[in-house]
């Protein structure tokens, strides 16, 4: 079905141009100060001005984000948005309008050529433009296929979380954000593939985990109106009922092991989950292979009284806290109550099994 797409040129004399555009898809209008400064693209003369390409970048907003104050940062952004990017690239505005839909536009970016696809939100909005650079099991391609880039991600974290830019070393500065993406260096980085029998692969760039943590992100997502104490209020949720529950994994080619009174099992890609808890501290989504910890015959108390030690990142010397590197994990459900919660990026995806492998340097990341 056509739709309608607004696309802006930023930097110059106030006006807006209105183009059917395969590019955007912006559910919204856009704000009225927005400039098109037809100088950058012709001199007084009226002929064409030979300059470098300039950089086609798609930005994609969640709005409704963080209870609404996604949108509203957005907003107090551009001038600065305006001055910084617009001489050099074409800038382009999309406002999501439920869920996936990041999805879509980040496919529909990536098949027009567009030389970034940079998601501003959470790691919510970040987690579904990421499944945006795959399609059917494989990367989604530019459709001209002798383009000579390949689409960058980027991120300007607006979001209730901000898990993943922690492990680069990110201030919460979305000014900081824009000069990234002006400077435009890349930089490879893995992403995790998660799949199951009849259902669709998905794909995460953080932490995905099992059973206790993913049932308190679940509950969590119910509460992200209170921002980051949504993650308190997720875990009290998640303990009410928690039983450790047995698993067994096969990593790698190995053999299948048992995990007895597995709480819980993360895979991590990066370093940070739940508003800060560094859960993976070695994990680096540039070393080509996870970092699995696995905590084992936890009680509510034990969270009570090393819940520092998850947030600095210490918690591995504790007893029945257990790592590895892996490249490829299986986790399947001992008990058979088929309950086990999965998440991967704070997003619910159902229940074990599930497997897990990465994809080594999948992406092109703006750092």
């Amino acid at each position: 079905m056509a739709a309608w797409y607004y696309q802006i040129a930023l930097g110059g004399a106030p006006s807006i141009t209105m183009a059917k555009s395969s590019i955007l898809r912006a559910e919204q209008p856009l704000a009225p100060d927005l400039p098109f400064d037809p100088t950058l693209s012709r001199s007084s003369g009226g002929a064409a001005r030979s300059s470098p390409r300039r950089r086609d970048l798609v930005f994609i907003v969640n709005p409704l984000g963080a209870n609404g104050r996604t949108g509203k940062e957005w907003k107090k952004l551009l001038p600065y948005l305006r001055s910084r990017l617009g001489r050099d690239c074409n800038v382009c505005e999309s406002l999501t309008s439920g869920p996936s839909h990041a999805i879509d536009i980040t496919r529909e970016a990536i098949r027009e050529g567009a030389d970034a696809v940079i998601a501003v939100g959470g790691d919510g909005t970040l987690h579904e433009v990421v499944n945006g650079f795959f399609w059917a099991g494989k990367p989604v391609s530019n459709h001209d296929k002798e383009a000579h880039h390949s689409t960058a991600l980027g991120l300007i974290p607006l979001g209730t979380g901000s898990d993943f830019a922690r492990t680069f070393g990110w201030k919460n500065d979305p000014q900081e954000a824009i000069e990234r993406i002006a400077k435009g260096v890349r930089s490879p980085i893995d992403v995790g593939v998660i799949s199951s029998e009849n259902e669709e692969s998905h794909y995460f760039i953080n932490v995905a985990d099992i059973h206790l943590s993913a049932k308190a992100g679940y509950y969590a997502s119910r509460y992200k109106r209170f921002g980051n104490l949504c993650y308190v209020i997720g875990a009290l949720q998640a303990f009410i009922g928690h039983s450790n529950q047995d698993i067994r994994i096969k990593v790698n080619d190995g053999e299948w092991e048992t995990c007895t009174q597995a709480t819980a099992l993360c895979i991590g890609n990066a370093k940070f989950f739940g508003g800060g808890m560094k859960i993976t501290p070695n994990a680096d989504p540039r070393s080509g292979d996870f970092e699995v910890v696995i905590l084992q015959d936890f009680k509510w108390y034990d969270f009570i009284l090393k819940l520092h030690k998850l947030y600095n990142g210490t918690h591995l010397s504790v007893r029945n806290v257990h790592t590895r590197r892996v490249q490829y994990i299986e986790v399947e459900d001992l008990s058979g109550s088929g309950r086990i919660f999965v998440q991967s990026d704070g997003e619910h995806l159902g229940f074990l099994p599930r497997k897990f492998c990465i994809l080594p340097s999948a992406i092109d990341m703006i750092c």
